[in-house]
C-alpha cells in the first residue's frame, strides 16, 4: 500500500464510467485510469462528487474501488470517498478500501441533517477512530449545507488519523483563514477542488489540487501545479488561460446544476475514453448539447492538451 505522507500535486477526482445505473464501463474505466496516470498525477480520488458517489449502489462502489486499486497497483496513492449519512456504511466502505489497497479515505459531513460545529467535531472524531486508513476531511458546503469552520478543522486535526482537507468551497477568504489557523501544523495537507483557483492557492501554500478537469487533461493541471510551486508567473498565466478555456467550453453547456459533470463525462466520451452514461437523477447530454461539447473540444485543440 502506498502512503499519503507528504502527498502533494494533482489528485484527480475520477468520474465513474457507467454502462447503466448499476454497471461499470469496465473498459472505459481502465482506459480512464491509464489516461490520467500518464499525465503524471500524484494520486487518484475515487468516489468523490465528480464520481457521483451518492447515486451509486454500495455494491458498485465496492467494485469500483477494487478495480481501481488493482489496476493502479501502488503506482500512486488511491484515496476513497466514504461520505455517507450512516457512519456504519462509511466504516464498511473504508474497511473494504483498506483491504483493496487504498492509501486513505475522504469524508465530507453527512449531507441530510444540517450539523452544528460541535457536532461535526464529535462526528469526525468518532469517524476517524473507526477508520482503518488516514482520513482527509472534505469541505463541500454546496452539498452538505455546512462549512467546516477553520477552528473546527483545527480541533478535529488533533486526532492523528486526520491528515488533511480538501476544500471545494471556492472561497479564497475561507481558504486563507484555514491556512492561517493551521499554520502550526505544517504536515496537515490542504488541497483545493475548484481548478480555476488551484494555482493561486498553491502559490499561497496549498499542497495541490483535486481538479475534475484532470480527468480530461491531466498533464495540463500537473504543469500548472508545478508552475505554481516554482512561482513561474508567466507560465502560470499561460496555463491558467487554458484551464479557464476548458472551464468555459466544457462546464457551462446547458442550464443545469449538473452542467459541470455532464460536460466532463460527455467530453471524455467524445475523446473516446469512456461512456458518458450518468446515474439517476441525471441524464447524459442529448445531440444538440453533445455537439456543443464537440465544438468546445475542437476550440480547445484538445489533442494538443494531452
Amino acid at each position: 500500500m502506498t502512503s499519503v505522507k507528504n502527498l502533494k500535486g494533482i489528485v484527480p477526482p475520477i468520474i465513474t464510467p457507467l454502462k447503466d445505473i448499476d454497471t461499470l464501463d469496465v473498459d472505459g474505466l481502465e482506459k480512464l485510469v491509464e489516461h490520467i496516470l500518464a499525465g503524471g498525477v500524484s494520486g487518484l480520488f475515487v468516489l468523490g462528487t465528480t464520481g457521483e458517489f451518492s447515486s451509486l449502489s454500495y455494491r458498485l462502489r465496492n467494485e469500483l474501488v477494487e478495480r481501481v486499486c488493482k489496476q493502479v497497483a501502488g503506482r500512486v496513492p488511491v484515496l476513497v470517498g466514504v461520505t455517507d449519512t450512516s457512519i456504519i456504511e462509511s466504516e464498511n466502505l473504508a474497511r473494504k478500501a483498506a483491504d483493496f489497497g487504498a492509501a486513505a479515505v475522504v469524508a465530507a459531513p453527512p449531507y441530510y441533517y444540517a450539523t452544528g460545529q460541535p457536532e461535526l467535531v464529535e462526528y469526525f472524531e468518532k469517524l476517524a477512530d473507526r477508520m482503518p486508513l488516514p482520513l482527509y476531511l472534505y469541505n463541500m458546503p454546496m452539498h452538505t449545507k455546512v462549512m467546516l469552520e477553520p477552528k473546527t478543522v483545527l480541533k478535529i486535526s488533533e486526532n492523528p488519523k486526520v491528515v488533511g482537507l480538501k476544500d471545494s468551497s471556492a472561497n479564497m477568504a475561507y481558504f486563507r483563514l484555514l491556512q492561517y489557523t493551521m499554520k502550526g501544523h505544517p504536515d496537515f495537507q490542504l488541497f483545493v477542488g475548484p481548478e480555476e483557483m488551484m494555482a493561486d492557492a498553491v502559490v499561497l501554500g496549498a499542497d495541490g489540487g483535486v481538479n475534475g478537469g484532470a480527468n480530461m487533461f491531466p498533464r495540463l493541471y500537473v504543469d500548472l501545479y508545478q508552475a505554481a510551486v516554482a512561482r513561474d508567473f508567466d507560465k502560470i498565466h499561460a496555463l491558467q488561460e487554458k484551464v479557464l478555456a476548458v472551464s468555459s467550453a466544457i462546464y457551462t453547456v446547458g442550464k443545469y446544476g449538473s452542467s459541470y459533470l455532464k460536460g466532463l463525462k460527455c467530453a471524455l466520451s467524445v475523446m473516446g475514453v469512456c461512456d458518458d452514461f450518468m446515474a439517476d437523477p441525471f441524464n447524459r447530454f442529448r445531440k444538440e448539447e453533445r455537439e456543443k461539447i464537440e465544438q468546445g473540444l475542437e476550440s480547445l485543440n484538445w489533442k494538443s492538451l494531452i
